[in-house]
């Protein structure tokens, strides 16, 4: 059974840090490229960052860039969301997801999701 598995959201100030962790199980995810995902309530879905298993290429939305970094440590099957400086309007449930497609912005290319983490920035 495929499972994500996120952690690590919560309260936090502005310009405050957070780590993120999605720990990934039940198949082989070293041809699909993972992905950040997060949804403010009211708002669509929307693509935050992503990472190839194999090679380790990155992706970012324009509006986290510079400010979030994400990762793998492929012996763990972990993936990582560090996010600094983070401001009120990164308030969201923050998502995992993998895909067959590599860096793809579109939920609905991501065949595997998480059940998301909560964060929230206080102003």
């Amino acid at each position: 059974q495929v499972q994500l598995v996120e952690s690590g959201g919560g309260l936090v100030q502005a310009g405050g840090s957070l780590r993120l962790s999605c720990v990934a199980s039940g198949r082989s995810f070293s041809s699909f490229a993972m992905g950040w995902f997060r949804q403010a309530p009211g708002k669509e879905r929307e693509f935050v960052a992503a990472i190839k298993w194999s090679g380790g290429s990155t992706y970012y939305a324009d509006s986290v860039k510079g400010r979030f970094t994400i990762s793998r440590d492929y012996a763990k099957n972990t993936v990582y969301l560090r996010m600094n400086s983070l401001k009120p309007d990164d308030t969201a449930v923050y998502y995992c997801a993998a895909a067959r497609t590599p860096f793809v912005t579109t939920p609905s290319f991501y065949n595997y999701w998480g059940q998301g983490t909560q964060v929230t920035v206080s102003s």
